[in-house]
C-alpha cells in the first residue's frame, strides 16, 4: 500500500480501480489545530487518458497497481502513429500521437530507455527516461559575450517542442532536456 506522502511526479498509482499516473502535486497544510493535510493531486488515467484533479488526506492509502515496466526502444513514425520495439520479446506496436500528450515532444527514432507500462497484456503507456538528448533546429543567432546564467530564449528542437535556453546557445546544438519538467538541462 501507498500513502499520501510516498507519492511524487510520474508515479502510477491506482485510483477507483483504473491504474492512474500523478501528474502533479499540491500539499496545503491544515488551518485548524486537529486539521489534516490536504494533498491536492492532478492524475492522468492511463486507459482513458482523462485527467483527474483530486483531494487526499494525510491518512489515506492506496494499493499499487499490478503493472510490469518492459524496456523498448523508438523505431519509427508513420502519419499519426509512433512504433516501439519490445527489447525482450521483440514484439513491435504502435501508439497513436493523441495517446502520447507530453511524451512526443522528446521522441526521437531510436531513442532507448523508454519503458512500456502494461498490465494484463494491455499498453497503459510509456514512461520515458528523465532526460533525452535533442538537437535545437530553430532558434535566435546566440548573442556574443552573453553569460550562462543571462537571459533565455525559445528554441525549437528536432521534435517540435520547444525549451527555453540561455542566450548563447545557437542554432544546430545538442541540448539535454529534462523529460520530467521540459527545462534546459545543458550541452550535450
Amino acid at each position: 500500500m501507498l500513502s499520501v506522502s510516498d507519492l511524487k511526479k510520474g508515479l502510477v498509482i491506482e485510483y477507483e480501480g483504473t491504474p492512474c499516473t500523478v501528474l502533479s502535486i499540491k500539499t496545503s497544510s491544515p488551518t485548524a489545530r486537529a486539521g489534516n493535510t490536504i494533498t491536492r493531486v492532478r492524475l492522468r488515467n492511463l486507459r482513458t487518458k482523462q485527467k483527474i484533479d483530486v483531494s487526499f488526506r494525510g491518512s489515506e492509502t492506496f494499493p499499487e497497481p499490478d503493472y510490469e515496466k518492459r524496456p523498448c526502444q523508438l523505431l519509427y513514425t508513420e502519419k499519426d502513429t509512433y512504433f516501439f520495439m519490445d527489447q525482450e520479446s521483440y514484439e513491435q506496436f504502435g501508439v497513436h500521437v493523441d495517446e502520447l500528450e507530453w511524451e512526443k515532444g522528446f521522441l526521437s527514432d531510436d531513442l532507448e530507455g523508454i519503458l512500456a507500462l502494461r498490465c494484463d497484456e494491455e499498453l497503459l503507456g510509456i514512461e520515458l527516461p528523465n532526460s533525452v538528448t535533442l538537437k535545437i533546429t530553430e532558434t535566435t543567432p546566440a548573442i556574443k559575450g552573453a553569460s550562462v546564467n543571462a537571459r533565455t530564449k525559445p528554441a525549437t528542437l528536432e521534435t517540435g517542442f520547444t525549451v527555453r535556453v540561455p542566450e548563447h546557445i545557437d542554432e544546430g546544438e545538442t541540448i539535454t532536456v529534462d523529460t520530467r519538467t521540459g527545462e534546459f538541462l545543458g550541452r550535450a
